[in-house]
């Protein structure tokens, strides 16, 4: 009777055991705890503008709920401006699963897009996606791809046109340019052709690194009237001796990012990184959170731009700034550094 009593007891025991255990495994596979995304970021180098983008892409996330030690987790790489990194981070990166995978500037999307053919892939940072082939319509990308141009066309424009009114001793424009990225080649091109509308002819220093971008800009002095850099990596790196340069030899000096101007250049047709990262952030949200596709998300560029001055700049490279180079600033109260 006590054998019976205990074998009975040991197989209720054994039931409940399997019960409790299969109920576990159906917790734990259901996924009904929070989720927690997992992102990719390749950053192709450190500068004041491309990290704004980042922290504006993650300032937007975290608004969103998706915030980095609560259920975000952030796989962030930098190339360092060198091309065997990049391709290398991207690779490292598609080889594994993310949620959603960032490259911020060209050189990192073009390589993240070459590698990534599964999760979804957003882009910031980028002068022209079409001709860096990241991707093929700006309006219906299609595939894992979309993001956010960091370029309008009509900021080149608008600020040759600026240069050309308000320094009529401006002859030549001098630039310190890495031909080897696009995306400065395709910026220096929209400024030669706005310049040339004006009689202003550009005059280019190349360079390969960021050790070279000093001496470049010093070339430049007694062949150029006033200097002009584009969103070009290698040469933003390195743009603390492109102020200098102009600050010793009172010489304006332009940019194609208010990031540099709030550095020391004197003028510029932006808006803020910051800003533009947090849109592209705003995609990322409705990709993780609404399950859209990155494909049928149409590619944005800036459209609130503005002329943005540097006084003190303005005062270092000799530059007398009048009321009508004022007038043209839309918010003066935040696009006039003082």
């Amino acid at each position: 009777m006590k054998k019976k009593m205990l074998a009975s007891l040991l197989v209720s025991a054994a039931a409940l055991v399997i019960v409790n255990g299969c109920g576990e495994k159906n917790d734990a596979s259901s996924g009904s705890g929070p989720k927690t995304f997992s992102i990719a970021i390749s950053q192709y180098v450190e500068h004041p503008s491309l990290d704004a983008t980042r922290e504006g892409f993650l300032a937007a996330l975290k608004d969103a709920g998706i915030a980095e030690g609560d259920n975000l987790k952030v796989d962030m790489n930098n190339a360092q401006a060198d091309a065997g990194n990049n391709l290398s981070i991207a690779q490292k990166i598609a080889s594994n699963d993310y949620d959603l995978v960032l490259g911020i500037a060209t050189p990192s999307a073009q390589a993240v897009v070459q590698e990534e053919k599964d999760n979804p892939v957003l882009f910031a940072a980028v002068t022209d996606p079409l001709a860096a082939k990241i991707v093929s319509s700006l309006d219906k990308p299609g595939g894992n791809v979309s993001g956010a141009s960091d370029t309008n066309p009509a900021a080149i424009t608008q600020l040759m046109d600026f240069i050309a009114n308000n320094f009529p001793n401006v002859k030549t424009v001098g630039m310190v340019i890495n031909e080897g990225e696009s995306n400065a080649v395709i910026m220096a091109d929209q400024a030669e052709k706005a310049l040339a509308a004006h009689d202003v002819k550009l005059v280019k220093a190349p360079v390969t690194a960021t050790s070279e971008v000093k001496q470049a800009a010093e070339s430049l002095i007694g062949r150029a009237d006033a200097l002009y850099i584009a969103l070009d990596n290698t040469v933003v790196s390195s743009v603390d001796s492109i102020i200098k340069t102009a600050n010793d030899n009172k010489i304006p000096f332009f940019s194609s990012d208010r990031d540099t101007v709030e550095a020391g250049a004197f003028a510029t047709v932006g808006f803020k990184y910051f800003d533009h990262g947090y849109q592209v952030g705003q995609m990322a949200v409705d990709i993780l959170k609404n399950g859209k596709k990155p494909g049928d998300m149409k590619v944005t560029v800036p459209d609130k731009l503005d002329l943005i001055l540097n006084l003190k700049a303005a005062e270092a490279q000799g530059i007398a700034v009048t009321d009508g180079m004022k007038g043209e600033v839309k918010d003066q109260d935040n696009d006039i550094i003082k």
